[in-house]
């Protein structure tokens, strides 16, 4: 894949703008690619460049990438006053439930719709996703849609005001416990260890909730980039964004180990087509 210019605003000119009307609600989803389907959903404050990038790297891998707009201004280099208004929009907007502990955001009914219909027009064993930050959470949540395999959650932040916090319904919880049991299946998620917004108690309550069905990966905070885009530089003080921003473009870093990592999980559970 060429590289691009993480400064300038991505015209994903590449994917293909679709509006999804499902269950009364519609969208733009950005697809692009070949093979079984893959969810990506974005970080705080949008699909950003950064963003884009990893949807990239996931679709020449073989896979069928949809990225839904669900906040912010598609395909921007967040700023700092922009990024600021997305997201207090989001903390006030229905579809989201940013300071709910033991809720799931309403929006992700919609998301696992989408799960069942990328996975109806691909084909094969089943669809992966991928959230991160203010959708992190929504990954696992998503495990209640069986065409759902491979989940991954990248820095969940949610609930923002209780670190333990794990932003699904104990309901919703048991039963995602159930399914992964009875299906042998794994949660992988991923955070930076000094991270102010993911920190280590919600990760110690999702194993303590999920057992060894949860599987955790903590990167040094010397292995994020420096080099950040406004929104990050100013309003996001701790390393944060595993596999965008934060990411290390360089073989060899640990940045980069995590997405390959997350790759293969996708490649494992629904197989893929060559890139």
């Amino acid at each position: 894949m060429p590289k691009r210019n993480m400064t300038e605003d991505d015209p994903l000119e590449d994917f293909s703008a679709r509006k999804v009307e499902l269950d009364g609600l519609t969208k733009v989803v950005h697809v692009a690619g070949h093979g079984p389907a893959v969810i990506v959903m974005a970080e705080m404050p949008g699909i950003s460049p950064h963003v884009a990038r990893f949807a990239r790297w996931v679709r020449d891998a073989g896979f069928t990438v949809y990225m839904p707009s669900l906040f912010g201004r598609d395909g921007a280099v967040p700023n700092l006053e922009e990024g600021t208004e997305v997201f207090r929009k989001a903390c006030v907007s229905a579809e989201f439930r940013a300071f709910a502990a033991n809720e799931s955001s309403p929006v992700i009914v919609w998301l696992r719709a989408l799960a069942r219909l990328a996975h109806g027009e691909c084909g094969g064993p089943g669809a992966g996703a991928i959230g991160m930050c203010f959708t992190g959470n929504f990954a696992l949540t998503m495990m209640l849609e069986p065409a759902m395999l491979a989940p991954v959650m990248s820095q969940p932040s949610l609930p923002l005001n209780d670190p333990a916090g794990m932003h699904i319904a104990p309901d919703e919880l048991r039963a995602v416990r159930e399914r992964m049991e009875r299906d042998d299946l794994t949660v992988m998620a991923y955070r930076f260890e000094g991270d102010q917004f993911c920190r280590a108690q919600r990760f110690a309550a999702y194993a303590e909730a999920l057992g060894n069905r949860f599987v955790a990966r903590v990167l040094p905070d010397s292995a994020a980039n420096r080099d950040l885009p406004p929104f990050f530089k100013n309003a996001v003080p701790t390393p944060h964004s595993v596999v965008t921003a934060h990411l290390i473009d360089e073989a060899g870093q640990p940045t980069i180990a995590a997405r390959d990592e997350i790759l293969s999980l996708f490649a494992r559970r629904l197989g893929s087509l060559p890139g």
